[in-house]
C-alpha cells in the first residue's frame, strides 16, 4: 500500500522518488509490451543538436520532447545515458529542439544512426542565442540553455529554457507511430 505524500511546498522544489521501492516489490511490465504500449503514442520527431567541446555540430533524433512549463518557457527531451550528444549538451550548457516538418524522414534516420559527417548532409545555421545548430528542413524550432539534468533508468531528463525559437506554420510536422513515420494531414 502507497503511503499518500503532501507535494504542496511553498518556495522548495521536490523531487519524488520511490524507484527502489517500486524495484524491490519487482513491479514493471515486460520489455515487450512496454515497447508496444509507448509505440503507441504518437510521438512528433525532433532533431536535438548542439555544440561539442571543439565547437563542432552534434546531434541525435528524438521523440521523446514535451513542454514542461510556459512561465518560465521549459522544455524536456529524454537522451539515451551513452549518448555523446547528450555529453556535449553538459559541456555546451545549450542546445536546440529542431522539430522536423513532414517529408523529412531521411533526415531523421540520418540522425538516429551513427552515420559519419551527418551535418554535412543537411542545412543549418548556428542559432542566434546558443550557436547550437538550427536545421532548415523543420516545422518549429527551440533553442535552449540548459537548467536541469537527471538520470531516469538509462535516459538522462534534460531540461532547458527556452530563449529563442520560431515556427513555419506552413511546414506539417513529421511523426513516429508504431515503429513506423506519419504525416500529418491538416
Amino acid at each position: 500500500m502507497t503511503t499518500p505524500i503532501d507535494l504542496a511546498r511553498t518556495g522548495t522544489s521536490l523531487w519524488l522518488d520511490r524507484q527502489d521501492q517500486h524495484e524491490e516489490q519487482g513491479e514493471q511490465v515486460e520489455p515487450a509490451v512496454f515497447r508496444a504500449v509507448m509505440g503507441s503514442l504518437a510521438a512528433g520527431v525532433s532533431i536535438v543538436t548542439c555544440l561539442d567541446e571543439d565547437a563542432a555540430p552534434r546531434g541525435l533524433t528524438c521523440t521523446a520532447v514535451c513542454s514542461v512549463s510556459a512561465a518560465p518557457p521549459l522544455l524536456l527531451v529524454c537522451i539515451q545515458q551513452n549518448s555523446s550528444t547528450l555529453d556535449a549538451i553538459h559541456h555546451s550548457g545549450a542546445f536546440a529542439v529542431n522539430l522536423l516538418a513532414g517529408g523529412t524522414e531521411k533526415l531523421a534516420m540520418t540522425f538516429a544512426r551513427n552515420v559519419p559527417e551527418r551535418f554535412a548532409q543537411v542545412d543549418w545555421a548556428p542559432g542566434e542565442r546558443t550557436g547550437a545548430p538550427v536545421l532548415a528542413r523543420t516545422a518549429a524550432w527551440a533553442e535552449c540553455l540548459l537548467t536541469h539534468s537527471r538520470r531516469m533508468g538509462d535516459h538522462q531528463l534534460v531540461v532547458g529554457r527556452v530563449v529563442r525559437g520560431g515556427s513555419r506554420p506552413e511546414q506539417l510536422p513529421l511523426v513516429y507511430w508504431r515503429s513506423q513515420f506519419a504525416e500529418v494531414l491538416p
